[in-house]
């Protein structure tokens, strides 16, 4: 058994959680334009692909949430870098578009 109050265990949550959920969210929006449910004509350039990125990287406060109330300080740390270097990212990626 391996303690999950690690900095290591915090970032595999924190990168692994947001590239989960950008996948599901993405397939989902995808499934949806196929049936005919939505629609990304009219929208900005890369907007759908913004908007999922955001959302997914908040999906972190669930973990921060879970650790700051269990105590894992050094995981909920894991967690902070990881969110800190994806919203970076995204940042650098989709900026651009913003201003």
């Amino acid at each position: 058994m391996f303690n999950r109050n690690e900095i290591w265990a915090g970032l595999l949550f924190g990168l692994m959680l947001p590239a989960a959920g950008y996948l599901l969210l993405y397939n989902l929006f995808a499934l949806l334009e196929m049936k005919g449910a939505a629609s990304g004509v009219g929208f900005s350039t890369n907007f759908r692909e913004r908007t999922l990125a955001i959302v997914a990287l908040a999906l972190n406060l669930i973990p921060l949430h879970i650790f700051r109330r269990r105590r894992w300080d050094l995981s909920l740390r894991g967690v902070v870098i990881a969110t800190a270097v994806l919203a970076f990212a995204w940042l650098i990626r989709y900026g651009m578009y913003l201003f």
